[in-house]
């Protein structure tokens, strides 16, 4: 899930930050971490899922997937990135200490990426409390953190909050990205320095500061924010009672100024409907698509999952309309046994 993206932002020099990995402790010394963040540290813990090979998801995010998450409540509840879990039919939750518990899905916000799992045993750590993260701006100092404490803890700079179109039909308008990069982004914590939970780790990307930028690694991180409105009906319900958004099962790029398919999802929407790699999308109901995040939005108000939209298409050189009846993201995949 190490996908490249762009946005905005003042130049590199200002964001270097910490570039040697992580925080450490000197020798004889005090931490060099806020006492409010070393508190919080052992809520963060490792995740190992296994996803049986015959589940989609499979194909594109491996059967075995590693990542983090945080323990937000005394029962075992932990919150990740929503691609660690996807189609997961075993799941390993281990704490700084090597303790390991199964643990099982909670909910999957497709919306927004988020992902909760309960572990059948709660571990004896105190839980990351939310922060607010509409509080980090450019430049803001925050924590990144793995399973393993402060020796997996990075000091971090936000170098942007911008939109992020993900070519997977995803889309954040408030993005969170950091520098530097975090090598094992994946359900990390993007922590405070008041010890609250900012934000959960997504992906690397390779120009964190924008459009006009040099390019520079970062991470791009979901803000905790949006996951608030809907924490209570996902641990409640496992989804949300609100109609699915059509999804086309399209993987889209932007490419000298044209939409293209980059790829279908097997078996999907747009798969169903005959599109293939290197069409061009040029119009959803008669309107025409400007960027990815225009495409999505027009999809999006087309209608609940379900809806049938018509898309004016080229492909070498001649132009076609095609009618494709949306599905529900969530109805294509299977969890369990």
């Amino acid at each position: 899930m190490a996908r490249g993206l762009n946005g905005s932002a003042n130049g590199s020099s200002q964001f270097h930050g910490n570039e040697r990995g992580v925080e450490a402790r000197r020798p004889g010394s005090e931490s060099n971490l806020p006492s409010e963040v070393v508190d919080v540290l052992p809520a963060v813990v490792g995740l190992h899922t296994t996803i049986p090979e015959d589940r989609r998801s499979a194909q594109t995010l491996g059967s075995e997937r590693e990542g983090h998450g945080i323990v937000i409540d005394d029962d075992g509840l932990v919150v990740t990135i929503g691609y660690l879990i996807m189609e997961a039919s075993e799941i390993m939750v281990t704490d700084g200490e090597g303790r390991s518990v199964q643990a099982t899905i909670i909910g999957y916000d497709y919306e927004s990426g988020f992902g909760l799992v309960r572990s059948r045993r709660p571990f004896p750590v105190k839980p990351m409390p939310f922060g607010d993260s509409d509080s980090l701006v450019l430049r803001s100092e925050a924590y990144v953190a793995g399973v393993g404490g402060e020796k997996a803890t990075l000091k971090v700079k936000v170098a942007g909050r911008r939109e992020f179109a993900g070519y997977w039909e995803y889309l954040l308008d408030n993005a969170i990205f950091t520098v530097p990069a975090y090598p094992l982004w994946g359900g990390s914590a993007l922590v405070g320095m008041d010890g609250t939970l900012l934000g959960v780790g997504s992906l690397l990307v390779q120009e964190a500061l924008g459009p006009g930028a040099p390019a520079f690694p970062g991470n791009m991180y979901v803000p905790i924010n949006r996951l608030k409105p809907v924490f209570e009906e996902l641990v409640e319900r496992g989804k949300l009672s609100t109609p699915a958004r059509p999804w086309l099962g399209l993987y889209t790029v932007e490419h000298m100024g044209q939409l293209m398919v980059g790829g279908t999802s097997d078996g999907g929407p747009a798969d169903r409907a005959g599109l293939k790699r290197g069409d061009i999308l040029q119009a959803l109901n008669g309107e025409v698509l400007d960027d990815v995040a225009d495409f999505y939005r027009k999809l999006w108000a087309s209608g609940p999952a379900g809806t049938a939209i018509m898309l004016r298409m080229e492909r070498d050189n001649d132009a076609f309309e095609v009618t494709v009846r949306t599905g529900d993201r969530a109805s294509y995949h299977k969890y369990g046994s």
